[in-house]
């Protein structure tokens, strides 16, 4: 059964791309260079669309993420402690390095 196709991309590629773009589809057995193209686009295309969607799986995640970057909430008590725990780490270990020196 044959898929009828009416939309179009068109790009512009070199000489020496499009030899090397050729090539690869003939080493793969694909009838032509457009099938090639679009396959491995698609490929990709659906391979991008996979990776961010484990992170945030929908648009409400996606929603609550940015919120929380543009508006964090204050900081609490243990999140004020553990910021002067890590400063004065820190400090602790830029002072045992100039001793090593």
């Amino acid at each position: 059964m044959a898929v009828i196709s009416n939309d179009r991309i068109d790009i512009r590629i070199n000489s020496s791309q499009k030899e090397l773009i050729k090539y690869a589809a003939e080493l793969r057995g694909f009838k032509s260079v457009s099938e090639f193209v679009v396959y491995c686009v698609n490929t990709e295309a659906t391979k991008i669309i996979s990776e961010n969607s484990k992170i945030l799986n929908t648009i409400e995640d996606k929603k609550i993420f940015l919120d929380a970057i543009l508006n964090p909430p204050k900081a609490n008590s243990e999140l004020k402690e553990a910021q002067l725990k890590y400063k004065n780490f820190i400090e602790a270990n830029e002072s045992n390095n100039r001793k090593i020196k």
